[in-house]
């Protein structure tokens, strides 16, 4: 562990130094050690985390069972590159990862690094297998910051903005938004429209015969966590099917028991040709992958997939320990728990305050949005920046979401205490107030 005389402010001042500020801080404090959903900082001051390292900590702050297979697997290598010898743990974690994705098909897995790499190559694999160059994303998704998933992200602040030219034959296509519906209109007449906005989309924009692949959050996360109708998602399976386009999930901050099933598309009956997943899929360590159809996979020759550190043997211990967490301590059904924990709380704080808006939720992924008022929906940014800061100076890690900026997630460690959720609660109450 690394652990120094430094102050708070000298660190502060050195992170303001040498590190660019184009890399964002919620909270300017030093984590020094940290469990469950509690974070100690260097002055002995708890934090409540209601981010997870944006969705990364399922399973929590240093789970004994993580910490465990990771120092095991320390003692025994570090990492002799795949690419150069076979090792156990990616293999153990591919047939694992094979098994427990929905699709009741032979599947393959390819363990790549962060959850953009997954998506790029993910991409890779639909453009190699259909021999086609198209690429669907839709409005509001968020896939990453390499150049590839940047042109597939719809935010242009601050994702974009400058850092172009992105990559050709990229098209984002509509995403229901049913809070944001016109008025008048009912919610059966907005999913038939946004369907055939979709089939529109394919005449308008881009030929579906040129497309490899559709991908689809099955829950925005920066975009807000946005749910779609379930016949909306089902709709899209069954035009990429029609059309031979590659259906791809990404499942990188919804899997691992975030919306109450293991992964997201499970909640609308639909088995996606590829899956992306990272983020709580090894409890803080660097680990991602594409999972799916064997022959979507295997289309590409050796040598044409991978990369130095991918599939790192220590991140895979971290992650078969991360999936035996799951099943042993129930996490989907405590997921559940905790999201309807958290809904009643800010079902309590719209009733004091007009400013809150709707209120979403599947399993513990939760959000609220902040508005000027009730009837006219009018995004409220500055108000929810308001109140994230002020969670963030009182003892609570909470982020803000959304196209727009007037959304606020939940990502509490599904593994968070009644006690940790209580002291989160008084803290976010107080901010709202």
């Amino acid at each position: 562990m690394i652990t120094t005389s430094l102050s708070t402010k000298e660190l502060q001042d050195k992170r303001e130094k040498y590190i660019p500020r184009g890399v964002s801080n919620g909270n300017m404090h030093v984590a020094e050690h940290a469990k469950s959903a509690t974070i100690t900082d260097k002055d002995g001051r708890e934090w409540i985390d209601f981010a997870g390292a944006i969705g990364t900590l399922n399973v929590g702050h240093s789970h004994p069972k993580v910490t465990e297979a990771v120092k095991k697997q320390v003692d025994q290598f570090l990492h002799p590159g795949f690419n150069i010898m076979l090792y156990e743990g990616y293999i153990e974690l591919a047939e694992k990862l094979c098994k427990i994705t929905p699709g009741n098909f032979d599947k393959q897995a390819l363990l790549l690094n962060s959850g953009a790499e997954a998506v790029e190559n993910a991409v890779k694999i639909a453009r190699r297998y259909t021999k086609r160059q198209a690429v669907v994303s839709f409005t509001r998704g968020f896939h990453g910051r390499t150049n590839m998933t940047m042109s597939m992200t719809s935010k242009v602040k601050p994702y974009k903005t400058g850092f172009g030219p992105f990559a050709p034959e990229v098209y984002q296509a509509p995403f229901p938004y049913l809070y944001q519906k016109p008025a008048g209109m009912t919610e059966e007449e907005y999913i038939e429209q946004s369907i055939q906005d979709f089939k529109d989309f394919f005449i308008s924009t881009v030929d579906p015969e040129s497309v490899a692949c559709v991908v689809m959050e099955p829950v925005q996360g920066e975009g807000g966590f946005i749910i779609p109708p379930k016949a909306f998602v089902q709709f899209v399976s069954d035009f990429c099917k029609e059309h031979g386009i590659v259906f791809v999930a990404d499942e990188i901050q919804t899997g691992f028991g975030r919306t109450g099933k293991l992964f997201a598309i499970e909640h609308f009956d639909v088995e996606p040709d590829l899956m992306t997943v990272s983020k709580s899929l090894a409890a803080g360590l660097p680990l991602s992958g594409v999972v799916g159809k064997r022959e979507i996979l295997d289309a590409s020759d050796p040598g044409e997939l991978g990369g130095t550190y991918c599939g790192n043997p220590v991140a895979c211990a971290a992650a078969l320990a991360v999936i035996d967490i799951m099943k042993d301590e129930n996490l989907l059904e405590k997921s559940e728990q905790i999201g309807v924990k958290i809904e009643n709380v800010l079902q309590e704080l719209s009733e004091t305050h007009s400013y809150v808006g709707e209120i979403r939720r599947l399993g513990s992924m939760v959000a609220v949005e902040i508005v000027d008022n009730r009837d006219n929906k009018f995004p409220n940014k500055e108000k929810t920046q308001k109140i994230v800061s002020l969670a963030n100076d009182n003892g609570l890690l909470l982020l803000s979401a959304g196209i727009k900026g007037n959304v606020i997630r939940f990502l509490t460690p599904l593994v968070i205490t009644d006690e940790e959720l209580a002291r989160g609660f008084s803290i976010l109450k107080k901010s709202f107030q």
